[in-house]
């Protein structure tokens, strides 16, 4: 049923000669201009909660803002200066080894490119950057498959390494982050930017972690019992850490007491999608927090959005894979990176740190 909708979108898109502007070659220069608010729609929001209907509007539609790319994911919103509500998203597009940028009324552009790898041979399909954030200081920190490492792009234009191994051995491919507010960046390290993967005779870590890296450099694993660990974000207070699996096989969603000094607690399951009747069970990606505690999370069939007691109220679905979300605008504008779109709906509620 749902694949017949989505066909028939694609058909009017087709139709209506929409989706020719949307798609972009990843290049040096802006993709196609886009003075236009009057974006094509596609997908639908699914309530299985009334609670849904204090978050989301019943006739909230997710626009494609953007297209052509070949996997989307880890987007950020930066606010300019001297604007409250203006700005713009900044989302890796991983296989193209760019960070790209797309801003109202001018479109997409390439903002980075090496973004992920710098050497000079080929490195599998995942060469890119992955998740993305600001720090208080308004820099980008982004995690890089190629280059196995957290950077930070700094004022100047140029990037630095904040860490690229634990223990004198390589991370395997950082994934996701997210930073608290003094400045500790926890991050995700699975194996899916390394070309070979599990087996990739480059590895040197031989487990999937979870870390903390200090403002002083200092690199502590949090957690290895996580298959896959993916996406990861913090509470509104900061004290509690929620982190994805990626792997089907434990299809759960973690929930980390942050302690007094700042390392993580044992975790407790938040989210559990085997236990759930209204989705298909499914491991997680990227996932986001508002300011009330509710966690919206990339999983089976597009974005699950789960009470602060870990209930599943809903779903946005694309119709496309669906890898991480950010807020933007005054904070009640989430973007999702789908796979080969850029899209944002419009909610009732803002994002944490809003």
């Amino acid at each position: 049923m749902f694949l017949t909708e989505l066909l028939s979108a694609r058909k009017s898109l087709l139709a209506a000669g929409i989706l020719s502007l949307l798609i972009s070659v990843v290049s040096d220069s802006i993709a196609f201009a886009q003075n236009t608010t009057n974006f094509p729609t596609i997908g639908r929001v699914e309530q299985f909660d009334s609670q849904l209907e204090e978050l989301i509007a019943k006739e909230a539609v997710i626009q494609v803002l953007c297209g052509g790319f070949e996997w989307a994911e880890g987007p950020v919103w930066v606010r300019e200066e001297g604007n409250k509500f203006g700005g713009y998203v900044l989302f890796s597009d991983i296989p193209h080894n760019a960070v790209m940028k797309w801003q109202e009324s001018i479109g997409a552009s390439v903002f980075l490119k090496p973004a992920g790898y710098t050497g000079v041979a080929d490195y599998g399909k995942e060469p890119g950057s992955n998740g993305l954030a600001l720090d208080a200081k308004g820099r980008l920190v982004s995690c890089e498959h190629g280059d196995r490492r957290i950077s930070v792009l700094t004022k100047d234009g140029g990037k630095m390494t904040l860490a690229d191994r634990w223990d004198g051995k390589r991370f395997n491919s950082p994934n996701d982050l997210a930073i608290r507010r003094n400045g500790d960046i926890f991050f995700t390290d699975p194996i899916y930017g390394l070309p070979g993967h599990a087996e990739d005779p480059r590895r040197e870590i031989d487990f999937c972690g979870v870390y903390r890296l200090q403002p002083d450099g200092t690199v502590s694993l949090q957690c290895k019992e996580i298959s896959r660990p993916n996406g990861i974000a913090f509470s509104p207070d900061h004290q509690a850490l929620y982190v994805a699996n990626s792997d089907g096989q434990d299809a759960v969603w973690r929930s980390f007491p942050v302690q007094e000094d700042g390392n993580l607690g044992a975790p407790t399951i938040f989210f559990d999608s085997t236990k759930q009747t209204q989705i298909k069970p499914g491991g997680g990606d990227g996932l986001k927090v508002d300011k009330h505690g509710n966690v919206f999370a990339t999983g089976p069939g597009g974005v699950l959005i789960l009470s602060p007691q870990g209930k599943l109220l809903g779903r946005i679905m694309t119709g496309e894979r669906i890898a991480n979300v950010a807020w933007g605008n005054d904070g009640s504008v989430l973007y999702l990176t789908s796979d080969m779109y850029l899209c944002r709906i419009q909610t009732k509620t803002v994002g944490s740190g809003f």
